[in-house]
Formats: structure tokens, C-alpha cells, sequence
């Protein structure tokens, strides 16, 4: 089997280590020749998996039509923001009923799409499978137990995908879900970045634990409004992202909150950590899907204003605590008890 991996960030080379060592044949593309022809000499992604050898089974390749020609399995693994003109330039060299499998976590800013939808919107007929869950890239590659979950519109796909990428080391669920496994993948970022911003202040495990428990609650109010099931925000793609994003300095959203929880401004703040940080593109995208969709999410509303509006991230607190008083339940539940 023949497996293209397309975009090789952390993420992207890890999963192309992973499944080579189950034997597969591997074309991991850059969108830059010089970074391709790096890590076929070198045989390891320094920027983002220092240590970490690349096997010599794994084709390094700039040249897209190279990386795609045979593939059985496409696995997408580009930031956000390229998404859409990445699958525009893998239409033409695309079958049919080609399974592409998105990894990447965010939402299109100005579209509000998923990224499957967007695959779809430039590549109609492919098959579009997304997998999602608590799964940093500098675990995955030295082979740390990891768990994941996929979903497809149909149901073979998501087992056939499920197949190809289980082993010993990282075991997949399936989901037919595919709606709120993206949105749980993608929303989790934003919380992270706050999760940072209450690291930078210097507050307390119980200031987290509130910020990751009324944050699901604010995701999955929003993963309900567009469709996906409550279920998965109790799953991997849900609670396991969050916690795992939220607590670990793997997480560059989390590093990127605690600069800005510091004191410095988002632009200085992206300079430090010199890496795509997906959450602040999707705390926009959620802004304004939550007013879309008409849902109350006043995390990522103050998260807006300390990003975009330049809010002390102190008084966004005090914002958030001093609400007006409210129910933890929904009112339809509170309505069953006749509160």
C-alpha cells in the first residue's frame, strides 16, 4: 500500500514514521524544496521532531504529483489557512473515490467551514474521512501509546482507515460523527490558548479546571447548534483533546496563551513561538459561528477581545466571573426538574 502524506510539519512527519514502520510505503511532500531536500539528507525534521530519525522507507518529495501518483490513502496534514489551495492543487492528480484523510485541527477564517468541507468543496469526489484526538506529534513518533478516533460519512471508510493506521502503539476508534470529531478538534485550540493566558497569570489548578469544564460546555453547545453529537464532546476528540492540549507544554496554543498572560501582544507573542498557532484563527471562527448559529460561548467571546481587541486578559476574567448567575445545566434539563 502505497500512503501519501501531505504536509510535513510535526504532525504530518510523525504519522509518516508511524506508518512506515508498519511496512508502507510512504511519499511525505513539502511545499518547499529546500525543507525536502533537508530532511532527505538529514533524515530528520529538526524543526519540529529534533531526535527523531526519519526511516529511509519514507520518499521526501516537493514535487506533488510525485507524492500523489498511486496513492491508496491520502493523509492531509497542512495547516488551516492552506488547506484550500492544497487540495486545489491535488485535484488534478486525484482519482476517483480517493480516500483523503484530513488531520489537520482548525476552521477556514473567512468561510467558517470545516476542513473536510473544504476538501470536498475543491475535490467533490473524494472521500473524505477526518481523524482527530488527544495526539501530540513529539509523542507519536517516539512510538508513545496514543489513542485516536476517525469518522467518515460511510462507514467502511472510517474501518478501512481505522485498519491502516492501528498498531500497538496507537489504537483508533470509529465515529460517524464527522461534524463534532472536527469541531471538537478544532474549538479545543481556543480554550487552550486561554488555558496559557491563566498559566501566564499566574492563577491556580482551580482556575483550569473551571476554564477546561465550562469550555467543553461552550463547545459542545456550539457542536450541537451545527449538528454534531453530544457523545463525542464526552470522547476523544472532545474532553481527550482538551485535556491533553490544555495541560501539556507540547501544546503550542497553551505556550502561546502564557505569552500573552505575560503581557505580550499577539504579534510579538506569534514571533516567540515561531510556529502556526491554529487557536487564533479559531477563536475567530468561532466568534463568529457562535453568533451565527445565535450561541452563548462567553470564553471565546472574552478570548476575542484579549486577542483581537487587545482586552487585559485580568479584566477578561473578572468578565467571566462576574456574569450574571446562571444554571450549570442547559434550561431544557433544568426544565425536567422543574427548577
Amino acid at each position: 500500500m502505497k500512503i501519501a502524506v501531505v504536509g510535513s510539519g510535526g504532525w504530518g512527519t510523525a504519522l509518516a514514521i508511524m506508518l512506515s514502520k508498519k511496512g508502507y510505503d510512504i511519499s511525505l511532500w513539502s511545499w518547499q524544496e529546500e525543507e525536502s531536500r533537508r530532511l532527505s539528507e538529514t533524515r530528520e525534521n529538526l524543526d519540529f521532531l529534533p531526535g527523531v530519525i526519519i526511516p529511509n522507507n519514507i520518499h521526501c518529495t516537493w514535487d506533488l504529483e510525485e507524492c500523489l501518483k498511486g496513492a491508496d490513502i491520502i493523509v492531509s496534514a497542512v495547516p488551516s489557512h492552506a488547506v484550500r489551495n492544497t487540495a486545489r492543487s491535488m485535484k488534478n492528480y486525484i482519482k476517483d473515490g480517493q480516500i483523503i484523510v484530513n488531520v489537520s485541527k482548525g476552521l477556514e477564517e473567512d468561510t467558517l467551514l470545516r476542513l473536510s468541507e473544504v476538501i470536498s468543496q475543491e475535490i467533490p469526489f473524494a472521500n473524505v474521512a477526518v481523524m482527530s484526538g488527544p495526539s501530540h506529534a513529539e509523542e507519536v513518533a517516539r512510538d508513545i501509546p496514543t489513542t485516536n478516533v476517525v469518522a467518515a460519512r460511510e462507514r467502511h471508510i472510517a474501518e478501512f482507515v481505522q485498519d491502516v493506521f492501528m498498531n500497538p502503539k496507537f489504537r483508533v476508534y470509529t465515529n460517524p460523527d464527522m461534524i463534532g470529531v472536527e469541531l471538537g478538534g478544532a474549538l479545543k485550540n481556543v480554550i487552550a490558548l486561554c488555558a496559557g493566558i491563566i498559566d501566564g497569570l499566574g492563577f491556580g489548578d482551580n482556575t483550569k479546571a473551571a476554564l477546561m469544564t465550562r469550555g467543553i460546555a461552550e463547545i459542545a453547545r456550539l457542536g450541537l447548534a451545527m449538528g454534531g453529537k453530544l457523545e463525542t464532546f464526552a470522547g476523544l476528540s472532545g474532553v481527550g483533546d482538551l485535556i491533553v492540549t490544555c495541560t501539556s507544554m507540547h501544546s503550542r496554543n497553551r505556550r502561546a496563551g502564557i505569552l500573552i498572560g505575560q503581557g505580550k501582544s499577539l504579534e510579538e507573542t506569534l514571533r516567540e513561538v515561531h510556529m502556526v498557532v491554529e487557536g487564533v484563527k479559531t477563536t475567530s471562527a468561532a466568534y463568529k459561528l457562535a453568533k451565527k448559529h445565535h450561541v452563548e460561548m462567553p470564553i471565546v467571546n472574552e478570548a476575542y477581545s484579549v486577542l483581537f481587541e487587545r482586552k487585559d486578559p485580568k479584566m477578561a476574567v473578572v468578565n467571566l466571573m462576574m456574569r450574571a448567575k446562571t444554571h450549570e445545566m442547559e434550561e431544557v434539563v433544568m426544565e425536567k426538574y422543574n427548577w
